[in-house]
């Protein structure tokens, strides 16, 4: 039974929504060094390295993995394979606000993928939240002036952002709804991040694979490049990962998809430190508008009262 969201859990649950904004920045600036399906592999290699010596084991012949491998798959595919490889897709011809956008639909994507595919119901309260988180997002996208948003133009990316929020929605409500091996693999965070990433690597090795095979691969090495890879693979593969899983299994999946419009946000203030872009008056609403539908999200009907004398 999920809980109620307390401050750990949201802290726990907003440090994705910034280490996958400083990826996406990282993502755009390296796209002439390498290319994206092989920039994901190697993020996912290089994670895969660093967390092997705290999760061996999950490799053995006897890991309750392997009688599940097929839940393990699908979860690898999911969130390893696919939902970065959209992502790094996307930044290649769509432009940040674009990708932005487009990414902040994910609370409407977590509630239709919730109600349609896993039985959840949908309430006043969430739809409200929803409402108000996507209304903090577009005043940061539009920065203050609503006839902005009028001279959007979609593109390919676009496209390659809406099948990464779809994934994302559809990987987080299977982690949220516990398989008949997560009870062991979740004794520690290492093992059950481990279990996705064995399938999640040979997924997106493969992806690579095809990339190269279509004359679209190509890689560039150099220091800026190893020092990306490197952030990449311990915040926003590890880290992320170890606190989206955590947060969802404490407050839901519905709840949590409200915090990754935190992600624009994040996304201005890092701007904002390192391009030296002073911060306006529409992030501090913008911050109004998401934590207002973050709070709106958590909000609990009160039970029926009994009828029974």
């Amino acid at each position: 039974m999920q809980q109620r969201l307390t401050p750990g859990t949201a802290l726990l649950l907003a440090v994705p929504p910034l280490m996958w904004a400083s990826n996406a920045v990282i993502g755009r600036l390296i796209r002439e060094m390498v290319s994206p399906l092989t920039l994901n592999f190697i993020r996912w290699l290089l994670a895969f390295i660093l967390l092997l010596p705290l999760a061996v084991h999950v490799l053995r012949p006897g890991s309750p993995v392997w009688p599940n491998w097929k839940r393990f798959a699908l979860l690898g595919l999911l969130g390893v394979g696919l939902y970065n490889a959209f992502q790094y897709l996307a930044l290649q011809t769509s432009t940040p606000i674009n990708v932005t956008l487009v990414g902040s639909g994910q609370p409407i994507w977590m509630l239709a993928t919730g109600a349609l595919f896993f039985g959840a119901r949908v309430t006043r309260h969430e739809l409200v939240a929803a409402a108000l988180s996507m209304l903090g997002v577009l005043l940061v996208l539009c920065r203050g002036d609503w006839h902005a948003l009028m001279s959007l133009r979609l593109v390919a990316g676009d496209l390659y952002m809406v099948l990464a929020t779809i994934a994302w929605a559809f990987y987080s409500w299977m982690i949220a709804r516990p398989g008949a091996s997560d009870a062991l693999l979740r004794q520690s965070w290492a093992t059950f991040l481990m279990a996705q990433m064995v399938f999640g690597v040979a997924w997106s090795g493969g992806l690579s694979g095809g990339e190269w095979l279509t004359g679209h691969g190509f890689l560039h090495p150099s220091w800026p490049l190893a020092a990306a890879l490197a952030f990449i693979a311990l915040g926003p593969a590890l880290l992320a990962f170890r606190c989206w899983d955590l947060g969802v299994r404490r407050a839901g999946p519905k709840a949590a998809g409200f915090f990754v419009n935190l992600t624009p946000l994040f996304a201005a203030l890092l701007s904002a430190i390192f391009l030296r872009e002073p911060p306006r008056w529409y992030h501090a609403a913008a911050f109004a508008l998401i934590v207002g539908g973050i709070v709106a999200s958590s909000i609990k009907r009160p039970a029926a009262p009994s009828t029974a004398q």
